[in-house]
C-alpha cells in the first residue's frame, strides 16, 4: 500500500503540472490574438489532456484507498493515455515537417510538457504503476472512436469558421483528397499502435502480481 499513496501522490502531481501547462497555454495562444488562439479547445491535445487531469485525480484517490485500480479505472486511463501520448507523437511530427517546409513553429515550456514530458512520464508510470489489471483487448478499436469523432467535429466546424487545428485536415493544405486520406489514415494507425502497446503493457506480469487474461 505504501507504493500505491506514492504513485497516488505523483498522479495528483502530474495532474497539477499537466493544468498548470493548459493555463499557460492558452493564455500563451490568447495573447496572439489569432484564430488559433481563440480556438483553444478545439486542439485534440487540449481535450485528451483536459480528461488526463479528470483520470489522473480520480486515479490518485484510488491509489490511496485501494491496494488495486479497478478496471474500469485502468481502461479509462489506457484510452486516455493513447490519446495522449499519440497526440505527442503526432505534434513532433508535425513540428518535424514544419521545419522542412521552412515554417516557424514555437514551442512554449507548456507545449513541451503536454506534447512531450507529460506523456513520456505517464507512459512510464504505466509500466511501472503497481496495482494495475490487465486491459481487455476491445479498448484498442474503442480508443479510436474519440479521434473519429473529433475529427468528424472538426471537419464539419472547420469550414464555417476558416480555421483547422492540424494542417493536414485543411484541403488548402494538402494535395488532394488521397493526401487527406493517407496521412488520416497513418494517424488513426499510429492511435492503434500505441493503445496495443498499452494493453501488452497492462498484460506483462510484474513481481509478484499475475497478468489478467
Amino acid at each position: 500500500m505504501r507504493s500505491r499513496a506514492v504513485f497516488g501522490a505523483l498522479r495528483l502531481v502530474a495532474a497539477s503540472v499537466c493544468t498548470a501547462a493548459l493555463v499557460h497555454r492558452l493564455f500563451w495562444g490568447l495573447s496572439s490574438g489569432t484564430t488559433a488562439g481563440d480556438n483553444f479547445f478545439a486542439y485534440l491535445t487540449v481535450q485528451s489532456n483536459c480528461a488526463l487531469v479528470a483520470v489522473l485525480l480520480v486515479g490518485a484517490v484510488l491509489a490511496v484507498i485501494r491496494a488495486a485500480d479497478p478496471r474500469w479505472f485502468t481502461v479509462a486511463l489506457a484510452l486516455v493515455l493513447t490519446w495522449t501520448i499519440t497526440a505527442g507523437l503526432a505534434f513532433a511530427l508535425i513540428v518535424w515537417q514544419a521545419g522542412l517546409r521552412g515554417i516557424r513553429v514555437d514551442v512554449p515550456w507548456s507545449d513541451q510538457v503536454l506534447h512531450f514530458y507529460l506523456p513520456a512520464c505517464t507512459a512510464i508510470a504505466w509500466v511501472l504503476t503497481p496495482g494495475h489489471r490487465g486491459v481487455p483487448w476491445w479498448t484498442v478499436p474503442t480508443a479510436l472512436a474519440f479521434p473519429l469523432a473529433w475529427g468528424g467535429v472538426t471537419l464539419w466546424r472547420g469550414p464555417a469558421i476558416g480555421w483547422y487545428p492540424y494542417y493536414f485536415l485543411d484541403p488548402r493544405q494538402v494535395s488532394g483528397p488521397p493526401e487527406f486520406l493517407i496521412t488520416s489514415g497513418i494517424a488513426l494507425a499510429i492511435f492503434a499502435l500505441v493503445a496495443t502497446i498499452i494493453v501488452l503493457a497492462s498484460r506483462m506480469p510484474r513481481h509478484g502480481e499475475h497478468p489478467d487474461v
